[in-house]
Order: C-alpha cells, then sequence, then structure tokens
C-alpha cells in the first residue's frame, strides 16, 4: 500500500513539472489564461438600466483620487504599493458613461485637458500654414455644467479576521478569513454657482479567505504520509472600488431626481425613485424588483 502511495505522489509530481515546462497549444504558457471583460456586477446592471431621463447632462471629471494615504497591508514585510488604485477618474468616467446605456451623462475629457489643448493648437497652427486666412477654425470644446468631485477617502484593513480548523486522527483542514473595507465619497459640483448639489457616500467590503487541509499519517511501522493542499482567494480591490463608485452614480442620480435637479423621462422611472426612496436608500433597486414588488403587493 505504501509503495502504491508513494509511486501516485512520484508520478503527479512529474507530470506537474512537464506541464509546467511544456507551452500549451496556441503558443500560450501553462496557467496563462487570455484577457476577457470586466464582468459586471449586479450593481453596475442596475446603473445601465436606469430609465432614460428628460434630457442629457454634460458632466466632467477633472480627478478622483486616493486620499486614504494607504499602502497595501501585509503582516511580514513593508510594502510601499497603495493599498488601492491610483486610477478612480477611470472608473468614474466609465460609470457615468454607462449610466442609462449612456443616455444619462455626456463626459466632456478633463483628466487630460493640457494634450487636448495641445493638440487643437496643432490642428490650428497646421492649418493656418497650409490654408492661411481661409483657415477652417475649430468648434468651441464643450463645456460642462455639472463636475464630479470627491475620491476613495477610505481603507480599513483587517477589520475583522477569524478561522477555523479541526483535526481527527491527524487529518483536518482550516479556514481563515479577513474583512477589509473600502470607502469613496462623490459629489457634484454646479459650474455656475459652486453650489454643491449632491453628496454620496458609499463602503464596499472586500473579502480574503484561505482554505488549507492537511494530513500526518503513519502508513506503516516506519513510514509516513505528509500532504498539504491550500487555496486562498482574495476579491480584487480595484474591482471593490469599482462597485463603490458604480453605486455611488446610482445614488447620484437618485439623490438629484429627488431634489428636481433632473428628472426621469417615463413613469419607470418615477416609480423606481420611489421605491429607492421608500424602501432602498442603501443600495440600489432594479427595475425587474420593482415588478415583482408590484405583484407581490
Amino acid at each position: 500500500m505504501s509503495k502504491s502511495i508513494a509511486r501516485l505522489l512520484l508520478l503527479s509530481s512529474i507530470a506537474a513539472a512537464l506541464a509546467g515546462c511544456m507551452p500549451q497549444q496556441g503558443g500560450r504558457e501553462f496557467l496563462e489564461q487570455p484577457p476577457t471583460l470586466t464582468p459586471a456586477s449586479p450593481t453596475a446592471l442596475d446603473l445601465e438600466n436606469l430609465p432614460l431621463p428628460k434630457r442629457k447632462l454634460d458632466i466632467a471629471v477633472y480627478q478622483f483620487p486616493d486620499l486614504t494615504g494607504k499602502n497595501e497591508p501585509n503582516d511580514n514585510v513593508a510594502v510601499f504599493s497603495r493599498a488601492v488604485t491610483q486610477g478612480g477618474a477611470s472608473f468614474v468616467v466609465d460609470a457615468l458613461q454607462r449610466a442609462g446605456h449612456g443616455r444619462w451623462f455626456t463626459v466632456d475629457e478633463r483628466g487630460s485637458l493640457n494634450n487636448l489643448l495641445q493638440e487643437r493648437q496643432l490642428v490650428k497652427a497646421t492649418r493656418n500654414d497650409f490654408e492661411g486666412e481661409n483657415a477652417r477654425p475649430l468648434p468651441p470644446i464643450r463645456f460642462a455644467g455639472l463636475l464630479v468631485e470627491g475620491g476613495i477617502i477610505a481603507f480599513d484593513g483587517n477589520v475583522m479576521t477569524g478561522g477555523i480548523g479541526a483535526n481527527y486522527l491527524n487529518i483536518g483542514g482550516n479556514v481563515n478569513y479577513r474583512r477589509d473595507t473600502v470607502t469613496v465619497a462623490m459629489r457634484v459640483v454646479s459650474v455656475q454657482t459652486g453650489e454643491i448639489l449632491t453628496s454620496v457616500t458609499t463602503t464596499k467590503t472586500v473579502y480574503s479567505v484561505g482554505l488549507q487541509a492537511n494530513v500526518y499519517q503513519f502508513v506503516s511501522l516506519n513510514k509516513l504520509l505528509q500532504a498539504e493542499a491550500g487555496i486562498t482567494r482574495t476579491e480584487p480591490t480595484q474591482l471593490a472600488v469599482r462597485q463603490a463608485v458604480d453605486l455611488a452614480v446610482y445614488a447620484t442620480v437618485m439623490q438629484g431626481a429627488k431634489k428636481r435637479l433632473w428628472s426621469f423621462a417615463d413613469p419607470d422611472g418615477r416609480a423606481l425613485l420611489d421605491a429607492y426612496v421608500a424602501h432602498d436608500a442603501v443600495t440600489p433597486i432594479s427595475l425587474e424588483e420593482l415588478s415583482k414588488r408590484k405583484i407581490d403587493g
């Protein structure tokens, strides 16, 4: 019996080593995965399925910085990588463009405004050189009536940690977990008056879970079998930030509609707003869930 187990372990090790050295079909290495589009979360789907507005809004995002000042948490060594993404503005722009399948906001480029102005100067100078006085002027840059401000304001690591494990006859396993939280603040400012029109804060929990199993058993008088296996699953922090931003944009739309800063174009939007205010002031509600409530009610 011991020889069979030893032979099985040896063959498994050889197979794993050979698989790691051999390129796979199509030229990809072992365990290499092709790039994929980021899957939409339930919050993202609710944001995309927002009903039509009465009119589309011009909005601009200059920056959406990391205000936490936190480095990536590590219990063993000092790590100087940031705990959260430094590209928050890209997430905000993406969320604004996806709101209502792109029918809620016209997002004006402001993150690379200097590049845009420099390119316009280049176009203008080239036209003047070749066309002289008859050079065609560029159309004016689109301006925004609203500004998005805010940022990633908090990252709290190890908010809760714990685990559980058990062993019986030298065979056992354990599970450990850790909970972190990331917080996003977003406000919409009127360009004409400087007034803060809406302000929302969202929090997303980030879980890390580790599972480990082990065997430590004598298979004969002087032969010991020892085996270990484990896996760790950590939710990507950037996806947590993205979901928090999606919820912040969704809540911003609802708050603005509640304050009559903008409005929905159809009755479904009004019913969605009433349900959000009455029952779901913290989490979004989809049109499908709203229909279920009407049927159940």
